[in-house]
C-alpha cells in the first residue's frame, strides 16, 4: 500500500518496520508486570461517523464501590496493545482497585499508524480534525454505564502523542480529569486555558532526541507528522498548568546523578511536578522499549508508580 508523506512521517516517527530513526519507534512491545489478573475486554461505540474502539480491565472483583480511571493513551503509531504492554497499568488493576483504559486513535490505514488529534499534531488525526476529545467524553460515558465510576477520580496519561492529547484532554474533557500524568510530550505556547485547574505530574528525558529538553522540532523525517509549530521546553508545561492552578510560576528544582525534579509553588490542594530524567529517552521511564531500535527507557524512577501514587494523593469533585 502506497502512504502518503505524512503517514510516512508517522511511520518513520513511531516504528513500522520502515527504515527508521532509533529514537522514534512505537511505544511498546514487551509485557513487563503482566495481565494482573484483570477481567479483560474490548468495546466499541460510534462517534463522529467512526467506529471507535478501546480496551477495558477491570478487576474481577468490584464489589459496590466506585473505582477510580486511568486511561492510557498511546503514542502515535502504536495502539492500545502498545501502551498496555509499554506501561504496565494492567498489573495496577487488582492490587489497586481501579479500571485501566486503553483507547484506539485513528488512521487512514485501519488500525495502523493510529494518531491522536492534540492540535499541533500528529498525522492523519490531526490532519482530518478528528474529534478525539468527544469519544474520549463519549468512552466515559459508556464506561459509567458499565461500571460504577468515580467521577472524581478519573485520570490521564500518555506517551508522545499521546501525553500532548493528555494535554489536550486536561484542558477539554467534559468528564474533567483530577489529574494527568503526560510522558514524554510537549506543549505548544498557544493553549487557551484550562476551566478548571488539573494536578499534573510530567516526565521527560533529556536525552529525548523527537522532543527535546529545551523545545524545538525533533530530529527525524518524523517531525512532519506535526504542522511546524515547535513544542515549547519541557518546563513550560508545568508553568502552563500551574499558573491555570493559580500556582506560582517559577519552580524550584532539586538535582541529582539520575534526574532533575522540578516543582511550582501551589496552595494545599494544587500540585504540579516535572521529573526530568537523565538517562532517559523517548520511552517511558521504567517501562519497556518501543523496539530493539527504540530508546532504552531510563530507570531512575517506574513513571506508572510514580503517577499511580500522585493520583491517588489527587482526587478531583467531579462534575
Amino acid at each position: 500500500m502506497c502512504l502518503s508523506r505524512r503517514s510516512l512521517a508517522v511511520a518513520l516517527l513511531l516504528g513500522t518496520g520502515l527504515v527508521l530513526p532509533p529514537t522514534l519507534d512505537a511505544q511498546g512491545r514487551r509485557a513487563r508486570r503482566g495481565d494482573g489478573g484483570a477481567d479483560a475486554g474490548e468495546r466499541t461505540l460510534e462517534h463522529g461517523g467512526r467506529q471507535r474502539a478501546y480496551v477495558v480491565r477491570a478487576p474481577r472483583a468490584r464489589g459496590e464501590a466506585r473505582l477510580p480511571v486511568v486511561i492510557m493513551l498511546h503514542g502515535g503509531g502504536g495502539d492500545a496493545a502498545n501502551a498496555e504492554r509499554m506501561s504496565g497499568f494492567t498489573a495496577l488493576v487488582e492490587r489497586e482497585g481501579l479500571i485501566a483504559v486503553y483507547p484506539n486513535g485513528t488512521s487512514r490505514l485501519g488500525d495502523r499508524l493510529l494518531t491522536w488529534n492534540a492540535g499541533h499534531c500528529c498525522g492523519f488525526a490531526m490532519d482530518n480534525t478528528v474529534d478525539d476529545v468527544g469519544f474520549i467524553d463519549a468512552m466515559l460515558d459508556a464506561l459509567a454505564r458499565e461500571y460504577r465510576v468515580d467521577e472524581r477520580r478519573i485520570y490521564v496519561t500518555g506517551m508522545s502523542n499521546g501525553a500532548m492529547m493528555t494535554h489536550r484532554l486536561g484542558r477539554e474533557l467534559r468528564h474533567r480529569p483530577a489529574a494527568i500524568a503526560p510522558v514524554v510530550g510537549a506543549v505548544f505556547g498557544d493553549e487557551a486555558p484550562p476551566a478548571s485547574a488539573v494536578a499534573a505530574v510530567i516526565f521527560n528525558g533529556l536525552k529525548d532526541a523527537s522532543v527535546p529538553a529545551n523545545g524545538g522540532l525533533g530530529k527525524g523525517l518524523g517531525r512532519r507528522a506535526w504542522d511546524g509549530v515547535p513544542p515549547r521546553p519541557n518546563v513550560d508545561q508545568g508553568t502552563y498548568w500551574a499558573r491555570a492552578a493559580g500556582c506560582g510560576t517559577t519552580p524550584t528544582s532539586t538535582e541529582d546523578m539520575e534526574l532533575i525534579h522540578w516543582t511550582w509553588p501551589c496552595a494545599s490542594g494544587a500540585a504540579v511536578e516535572l521529573y526530568q530524567l537523565k538517562d532517559n529517552g523517548h520511552a517511558w521511564p521504567g517501562g519497556q522499549a518501543g523496539s530493539r531500535r527504540g530508546d532504552r527507557p531510563g530507570e531512575a524512577v517506574d513513571a506508572t508508580e510514580v503517577m499511580w501514587a500522585f493520583f491517588k494523593a489527587h482526587p478531583g469533585r467531579g462534575r
